[in-house]
């Protein structure tokens, strides 16, 4: 029987996979009709506000991914997955924190959108957050630093795309399991790839000590199309950003979520704190 963080948890992966979803068909759109909507999360968000009941329907979304926010600090601080306290479990867990802070600014990006207070204004999230850090004693090397790690989950998550990795907790239905391994797989890898891209962003803009150089998936979307035969490479980033919605959402239905009872939860806090 799942408890209420459970059922939090996979309303949050479900979220997640609805803004993916919305990102690779905005992408899509503007490679075959040409619609020439810039791939973002408002502009995925705009497009929420844009359907019938779309506040509610954006407020529902911020819940979930509030929700997957929950989750990823629960992997990353209460180890919620088990991982070996070891150097590559610490490794996985803090990648599950950086995922974590990404997705707190998404769910306030939503959040402010769906109650008609905008986004906020002012630099971009990656720009804005490579300029504080380049503020900051050593901020060169913090934002090298940030950038390698950026770098380094990109490549292991298309290591996991590739070998599978991700059926260690992920169990899908057998019957389905060619079509849904391949959708999974190839979801990750592209994923992976846009975000090592945007590792290399971030390592430039240390290099050039100039934050401006940092930028997110809208960026090294925009990149992929500027190389040979950079149109078909946009067109299968935007399929791979598409899979790995349908990844998400798979997540949601079928990944092992062990989450304990909040009163669990609560005594775990408390003995980390402690």
């Amino acid at each position: 029987m799942r408890n209420k963080f459970e059922t939090l948890a996979r309303y949050g992966y479900l979220a997640r996979g609805v803004v993916y979803f919305l990102l690779g068909a905005i992408a899509l759109s503007s490679v075959f009709w040409g619609m020439g909507q810039t791939p973002s999360s408002e502009g995925a968000f705009s497009t929420i506000l844009g359907q019938p009941f779309g506040r509610v329907l954006l407020a529902a979304i911020a819940l979930g991914l509030f929700g997957h926010v929950l989750w990823r600090l629960a992997q990353a601080v209460l180890n919620a997955d088990h991982h070996d306290k070891d150097f590559k479990g610490y490794v996985v867990r803090l990648g599950n924190l950086a995922a974590g802070l990404t997705n707190t600014a998404l769910a306030l990006l939503a959040a402010r959108l769906a109650i008609g207070a905008g986004s906020g204004g002012g630099a971009s999230g990656e720009a804005g957050f490579a300029s504080w850090l380049l503020e900051q004693p050593f901020g060169k090397w913090l934002l090298g630093i940030v950038g390698l790690a950026v770098v380094a989950a990109g490549c292991a998550q298309v290591w996991r795309g590739v070998k599978g990795q991700y059926r260690k907790r992920v169990r899908l239905p057998a019957e389905h399991s060619t079509i849904l391994n391949f959708v999974c797989g190839f979801g990750l890898s592209a994923r992976g790839l846009l975000i090592a891209i945007i590792g290399g962003f971030f390592l430039y803009a240390a290099f050039t000590v100039q934050a401006d150089q940092a930028g997110g998936l809208t960026e090294a979307l925009d990149w992929v199309h500027q190389l040979p035969f950079g149109t078909a490479l946009y067109a299968v980033a935007a399929i791979g950003l598409l899979a790995f919605g349908a990844y998400s959402c798979l997540e949601a239905r079928y990944r092992n979520v062990d989450a304990s009872q909040p009163a669990a939860l609560k005594q775990a806090a408390k003995s980390v704190a402690g």
